[in-house]
This record gives structure tokens, sequence and C-alpha cells, in this order.
């Protein structure tokens, strides 16, 4: 036994040791403007999910993916929302370093502060551009900081956020810290040995506690769940079930450990594995790849490494470390008049919700934010081309900070693509009425920008694709895999009839646990302009009153919404409306008002009692279309410090206080919401599953302008040849 001890002893010293080089060897902490400091590459620890715990070893760039730029640190801004580049960071991060000079700090977001909506709108290429200032979050000493910092002149202003609970999202290095912390508990490592499981072969993932009253306060926690990595790169399907380590990330030690579950088996690996090797033999190949080839470069532009423009749209594009991707003063110019008009200000992922429906003590507290918490742009690694995105792809790189403020690269986070599948944007055959055959068609073409944000075991795939129609459709598609429950059961009818599983039994001994995910989007619709209205087009049925031989038909009323609450929509397909922006103040010939519209899809909406603490602190999802005056404080749907915010900062709240939003600049807000209720197929992979909403034209153009859109022929298009077999 005194062996045993002894031998314990070593491994925790070791363990404590390999940590402190790996942190020493992997976090730089000099500022450093030189490219290879910058790039995933070389600073791997920077570049892997702060929920995917397994370190991916260092990688260089496919040689296949084209790239938009190479070295950041020659990088300067061009347009008043150009991100912040490698050397405004550096000027910004000595600023950080001397305010907390003396004080152990942690930088959670330093990101660009966009200047005043007004002076956007104002300013045209050739000017100069606006202050340049950067938005900090940061911690020291248990508090949390909200900075502006002015990037030459180096002046600070700090915020108040007193008012505001919770936390800002956690960083990278939190994350990984807090990975061995369980391994200095003697009470964790007891148990591991006592299931018969090998400590080097176990892995514990940090998750986010949620929010769950006042007890919680005061301290930024943690719950670590653990897995064995033993056989399979699908740890997620090797759960260690019923262990919960709740941990202080700020001192980094455990506070409580919840241990139950030790007559649950860990579930097999086998059948477990995704990697394509000899059980997983790739028996569907096609014979004949498929490919969109460009031979002759993509139709679309993007000047000086952010602004987009392909066909009669433009649009700026930058990454951000906690919406993925921002999109900026989308334009669309009118075909029959030529002019570049106003469609949205400003459109990103405000955040996400997704509650597991598991009320036990291992599971009651999933229920994520993962934007906020997080951060979706943090978790958005490299895309593979080919594989993420097609061979005529274009590639975006985003800059973020490390904990101390120094910049690093994210290569290849965005992709830039053309789509075209076949499709007719519009087509139509007249032979029998004029005596002769007419025959037109247009093609349905689209520019798609895309990234991909892994969240431990899920993948979200976002996708804002835009249309030569005017048409924007923004997509999410789920995929990766599924968080499984461990248990005692290999078959159903092993199962009492009255007993819950709060899910599906998948395989031997694993349940897939009901869920569900939102993803809330952030759509300031400036539609020919910043004043804009807010109108439900209702359709309900009519009587004839004995008028007509028909008894019924569907009639349209028409109401505008003058406070936010007359804009808090809840979806119900039988009470059916369309939901327009128009701008009042503009009229086509015929005397409509121009607008868009959103056309809903993804319409799931949330179970819980909105008084559940998880419902609260994600109060976006008690509607799925929202209205709210525009405020530059009011972006973040889920709270500015979403992470065990107790729900006092959030959507929900901002539009109760009912401000005016008729004729007013107003924001959008759409929920799209899944139900998953897992099934086989869901084993060991997720197949993937989409959703998407429209933001579409409505008598925005005085006709389609699908009729100005080429058709193509045969001599337009290139001849493509297949390789020669190698």
């Amino acid at each position: 036994m005194e062996g045993k001890n002894i031998r314990l002893c070593f491994f925790l010293i070791f363990s404590v040791v390999l940590v402190t080089l790996f942190t020493v060897f992997n976090f730089p902490t000099e500022i450093s403007d030189k490219s290879d400091m910058l790039m995933c590459a070389t600073n791997s620890a920077w570049c892997s999910s702060s929920k995917n715990r397994i370190l991916r070893p260092p990688t260089t760039t496919p040689a296949a993916a084209p790239l938009l730029r190479n070295n950041h640190t020659e990088d300067v801004p061009h347009h008043p929302l150009d991100p912040l580049t490698v050397s405004e960071m550096n000027k910004v991060q000595k600023v950080i370093k001397s305010k907390f000079e003396g004080s152990v700090y942690s930088v959670h977001s330093l990101v660009l502060e966009d200047p005043d909506k007004s002076v956007v709108r104002a300013w045209a290429k050739g000017d100069a551009l606006p202050t340049r200032k950067a938005s900090v979050m940061a911690r020291s000493a248990g508090t949390n900081y909200l900075l502006t910092v002015d990037v030459e002149s180096g002046d600070v202003v700090e915020h108040d956020t007193s008012g505001i609970s919770g936390f800002p999202l956690v960083t990278l290095e939190d994350m990984q810290n807090v990975m061995s912390v369980p391994f200095t508990n003697a009470h964790f490592n007891r148990t591991i040995v006592e299931r018969g499981v090998d400590l080097n072969e176990v892995a514990c993932l940090p998750f986010s506690p949620g929010w769950f009253g006042k007890n919680e306060d005061g301290r930024r926690l943690v719950k670590l769940e653990c897995f064995t990595t033993k056989d399979t790169a699908n740890f997620y399907m090797r759960p260690i079930e019923g262990i919960i380590i709740v941990t202080d990330l700020d001192a980094m030690e455990v506070v409580e450990i919840v241990d139950k579950g030790k007559h649950i088996p860990i579930p097999k690996a086998a059948g477990s594995d995704y990697r394509l090797n000899a059980e997983n033999s790739a028996t569907i190949k096609l014979a004949s790849p498929i490919s969109m080839e460009q031979p002759n470069g993509p139709n679309f532009v993007i000047e000086n490494d952010h602004l987009v423009k392909w066909a009669n749209w433009e649009f700026h594009l930058r990454p951000d470390p906690r919406s993925g991707v921002m999109i900026s003063e989308a334009k669309m110019r009118d075909p029959d008049t030529g002019v570049l008009r106003d469609v949205m200000y400003q459109g990103f992922a405000s955040e996400l919700f997704v509650p597991y429906m598991d009320p036990e003590e291992a599971w009651y507290f999933k229920t994520y934010m993962d934007a906020g918490e997080y951060g979706f742009g943090l978790q958005a690694l490299a895309l593979d081309p080919l594989n993420d995105c097609p061979r005529n792809a274009e590639y975006m790189d985003a800059v973020f900070a490390a904990s101390d403020g120094t910049p690093y690269v994210r290569e290849n986070m965005v992709c830039i693509f053309e789509r075209y599948s076949g499709d007719a944007a519009w087509r139509h055959t007249e032979s029998p009425i004029t005596g002769k055959l007419i025959r037109e068609a247009r093609p349905k073409v689209s520019l798609v920008a895309r990234y991909v944000a892994s969240l431990a075991n899920y993948d979200y795939v976002m996708d804002w694709e835009f249309h030569a129609d005017g048409l924007i459709h923004i997509k999410v598609s789920l995929t990766g895999i599924v968080i499984v429950k461990g248990t005692s059961y290999v078959n159903m009818n092993q199962v009492n009839a009255d007993e819950e599983l709060y899910g599906t039994l998948l395989s031997d001994n694993i349940i897939g646990v009901v869920h569900d995910h939102y993803v809330n989007f952030y759509l300031d619709m400036d539609i020919d302009g910043s004043d804009n209205s807010f109108v439900n087009v209702h359709l309900q049925r009519e009587y004839t009153k004995g008028k007509s031989p028909r008894m019924s038909y569907m009639k349209v009323n028409k109401t505008v919404a003058k406070t936010e609450k007359e804009a808090q929509i809840k979806l119900k397909l039988s009470d059916p409306s369309e939901f327009h922006v128009v701008n009042p103040n503009k009229h086509t010939k015929v005397g409509n008002p121009v607008g868009y519209k959103v056309v809903p899809a993804g319409t799931a909406a949330s179970l819980l009692d909105p008084a559940d603490p998880p419902q609260k602190r994600s109060a976006f999802t008690n509607n799925q279309i929202w209205v709210t005056q525009y405020n530059k404080s009011e972006q973040w749907s889920g709270g500015l410090f979403a992470y065990q915010s107790h729900g006092e900062d959030t959507l929900q709240v901002w539009s109760d206080r009912d401000r005016s939003i008729e004729n007013k600049d107003i924001v959008l807000w759409y929920t799209l919401g899944f139900h998953h209720v897992p099934c086989q197929e869901d084993y060991p992979i997720m197949p993937t599953v989409s959703a998407g909403f429209d933001l579409k034209p409505v008598n925005f153009f005085e006709r389609n302008p699908v009729l100005r859109i080429a058709p193509y022929v045969e001599s337009d298009l290139p001849v493509c040849k297949a390789a020669a077999a190698a």
C-alpha cells in the first residue's frame, strides 16, 4: 500500500511539472511582431478548441488552400470596421500590461470597438479613418473590467459593470490549465483507480456550470466531466459516468467532487472510432468525384482583406472571437438603376443556447451558452479544404488575442466561395398559347461565407449566403458527435415502463440525452437608410357573407409595431403572418414601402419554464422574432458577461423596456431552433442536420432582379478534364 502511495505521489508531481513545462513553452509572454510567433501552427495551444481538451500537434497550411494573405505583421486597417491588426493589438497589450502593472491579470476579449454607426455610415473610401479604439474585457484580483483603449494615444476609459452579473467568456488558457486540476485531488484519483481505469488514459473536459442560485456567486466555477481515451479517438463515447469535479477557475483548485455511478460500466470502445481506417473503410466511394471548378478564377474580389464584392452585392466581413464572423454594411446594387442600396448594417450570431433535458445531478447544469461562455469564433479552427469547403474557395485568417493580450493568427478560419448546383433562380416555358416555343431560365448562383465552430463534441457550420436576386440565406448545420450518458442497460427490455431515461439507448451502456440547440441572430436592417419600421402582415380567414359562391378566403391585415413589446413574436402555424422590415420614408413607383421580410425556418421553441434559471439566462428563446430600438451596447442577447450570469442583462430585459420602434433605427433578432431526440444513426457520429432562414426583398425592387441575371450558354463554360492518374 505504501508503495502505491509513493507511485501516486510521483505521478502527481510528474503531472504538475509536465503541465508547467507545457504552459511555459506554449504561451509566450513577450510581445512579438514576428509572423512565426503569430501563426497557429507554431502555437498549437491557442489553436485548439477550449473544449476539445486533447491538444492537436502543430500543423502546416495545406498547399491546396488559396490564402488571402500570408504575413499579418504588415496589415493596416482600410475601413472603419476592419478588425484590429497585429501592430494595433500589440500597442493595446502594452497599455493593458501597464494598467495592471504588478497584478496578475487575464484578457478575455480584445477586439475593435466599432465607431458610432453614424460615423461609419458617413465615411467614404479615401476619407481618414475614425479614431481606432479597442474594447477589452479583462479580469484582475477577482474583478471584471470593461475598458476602451485608444490605440494611438493609449488613453483608457473604464466602464462601470458593477450592475451586471456573470463573468467574461473563459480563455483558452483557462481551459487548458484546469484540465490537470482533478489529478491533484486524492479523492478523484482514488475513485478513478477504484473503477479500474488507468489515470494515464483519462481526459477531463471543463463545462460551464450555468447558474442556479446565489450560493454559486462569487466564484468563477467550472464542472469537469471525465472520459477514458483508451482504444478510441472518440472518447465522448466512453464517459466515466457520475463523476463531476467542481473547480474554481481563478484559484485552480477543486471545490467539490460529485462521486456517483460506480455501478455504471464504462462503454466499450469497439465500434466508436470515427477515423478512416480498416474498421471504417470507405465502402461508399464515388468513382467520379464531384467538384465545382473555376479555372478562370472566382467572380468575387476581396478588397483590402475584408470588403467582399460579388455580382450586385458588396459587404464587409471580419472574423470575431465571440460571434464567429460579422457581416457589415451589406449593400445591393439595383440592377435597373445601378444605385448601391443599403440592406443590412450589421449581422452576426449573437448567442447560442444548448440545454440538455436531464435533471439528474451530473447533467442538470448542462445548459450551455457557447458564444458568451466560450467564444464562437475562438472555437472556429482551420477549415479542411475540399471537405469543409469546395475547391473553388478562398480563405481568410483571423487575428485574436491570447489571455495576456498577445495576438495570434487563426489560419483559414473563414472560407468564401461561389455555389452552383444546377438549380434555377427562375424558369418558364410557354408554347400552346403563343404558338411558338419560349423557354427562358436563369441559373441560381450564390456566394457563401462559411466558418465552422468546434464546440467540444458538436461542430456548427455557419453559412451566410448571398443571392443575386437580393436574398440572404443564413444557415446553421449541426454535426460532430452526440455527447452521451453512461448506463447499465444494453437493451430496452431491461428498462422499466415507468423509468425515465431522458434520452435514447443508442448502444451498449450509452444513452443519447434529449437536448435543444438555439442560435440567436442580431440583424441590424437598414433598408435604404436607418429609420425603418416592423410590419406584422397577418393572414386570417375572412368570410364572404353570401357575396360569393365561396364561403371563405384569406385576408391580409398589416399592422405596424409601435413599441418593442408589440414585436415580440411567437410563431404559430395556426396563426400565420409575414414579418416585414420596411422604410416608411421610401416607396416604389406604385406606392409600396421598400422592405425586406424574414422568412422563418428552424422554428423549434423552448419548452422550459420561463422562471427556470437556464431559460431566464437565455430568454431570447422565449420568442422566435424580436425587434428592438438600436442601441450600440445591446449586441449579445444572452448578456455581456454570459458566464454564470443571472439573466438580468438579456434581450428579454431590453425588449421589455418597450421603447418606440416605429420609423426608428431598429434591430431585428431571429432565433433558429432545433429539438434533438437522439437516435441510433447518431452513434458514434452525428450526421449533419441543417436549418436556415431567409432575408428576402419585399417591394425592394421595381421588378424582379432575376431578369437581369445572364443565363448560361455552353460557350461560356470552361472545359474541365480529369487529372491524369498517378
